[in-house]
């Protein structure tokens, strides 16, 4: 069985040989363990650094092209060099990769097909109260939207059997923590979550810059993924809501109508009769992203399979 652990960089050189370093070297029933760094455009000495802890596989982006890409692309790759499971790691040495064991462990005794660190937030000195109750809370907002448990939905480690990684597709830029959970879920792959202790960064976080603009990228993030793969739900929320207005506008034009003075409460008739005609036509839209997300579904169908017998292709 191979384990193949990826790491995303940008900038990392003070940081990734101690990770490098960390990387347990024998795992039981492991036969072989290999790294994979990703730089994704380090204007820095990452690439040396990886190249003198004698790293064999790199993905190079000649840009900056953010994290979401750098884990598209080292998932893809993994995938090619014949990864049987593969874990997704930080190159800022925030976890301990002593726990990489314990993260695989669920998916070589076939209790899983994917895993997610729990960094156990609430025991993190450093993160403010107003941090851990978004994280709380975002983590709550995920578990809605994507039917998965996992405590905390934005960890960036976690490990993959080759089967989940083959059906994620990532569509976003920004990150790719809360796509998978919510792919995970509706395309029914077990997900559990395992406990580990984290270090203090030596550095800021580069993908939170603003808390705001942050819980605003996740949050369109989030919609976005829902209505792609519950489109009808989501429209018929939508249409819902806009008709409540109509509904409520019309009831009173009625009601004053059956006492006799709805003559002079036309407005109501008319505006009440435009919201509910609104919400009948996101009603309609609704019904037709729902019958274009199963051709959605076969397309991905195809994809899995031709990702399969490309990497049964490379590895023959």
């Amino acid at each position: 069985m191979k384990l193949i652990v990826v790491i995303p960089c940008f900038n990392e050189e003070k940081t990734l040989g101690s990770v490098l370093q960390s990387i347990p070297k024998r795992i039981p029933k492991i036969n072989k363990i290999e790294t994979l760094v990703v730089d994704d455009g380090s204007t820095d000495k990452t690439l040396k650094v990886a190249r003198k802890h004698r790293v064999k596989h790199f993905v190079i982006h000649h840009q900056n092209q953010g994290l979401a890409k750098s884990f598209a692309d080292g998932l893809d790759e993994a995938l090619h060099l014949g990864a049987d499971i593969i874990v997704n790691t930080d190159g800022d040495n925030q976890y301990p990769q002593e726990d990489i064991p314990r993260l695989i462990k669920p998916i070589m005794d076939g209790k899983a097909d994917m895993v997610v660190a729990d960094r156990q937030t609430d025991k993190i000195a450093h993160f403010s109260r107003g941090k851990k109750f978004l994280q709380k809370f975002g983590s709550s907002v995920v578990r809605i939207f994507s039917g998965v448990n996992v405590p905390d939905a934005v960890s960036g480690v976690r490990a993959y059997c080759r089967d989940a990684a083959l059906h994620l597709n990532i569509f976003t830029d920004y990150t790719y923590t809360i796509e998978t959970l919510i792919q995970a879920g509706k395309k029914k792959l077990q997900v559990v979550s395992v406990k580990v202790k984290t270090r203090v960064s030596g550095r800021k976080s580069r993908l939170i810059k603003n808390v705001w603009l942050y819980i605003k990228a996740s949050a369109a993030t989030t919609v976005r993924l829902f209505a792609i793969y519950e489109p009808f739900k989501t429209f018929s929320y939508i249409a819902f809501v806009v008709s409540l207005p109509g509904i409520i506008l019309l009831l009173r034009f009625f009601y004053l109508f059956t006492i006799g003075i709805g003559s002079g409460h036309l407005q109501s008739l008319i505006i009440g009769s435009m919201f509910i005609l609104v919400a009948f036509q996101i009603g309609l839209i609704g019904l037709l992203a729902d019958l274009i997300s199963i051709n959605r579904k076969k397309s991905e169908n195809i994809l899995y399979r031709i990702k399969k017998m490309s990497i049964k292709k490379n590895n023959a």
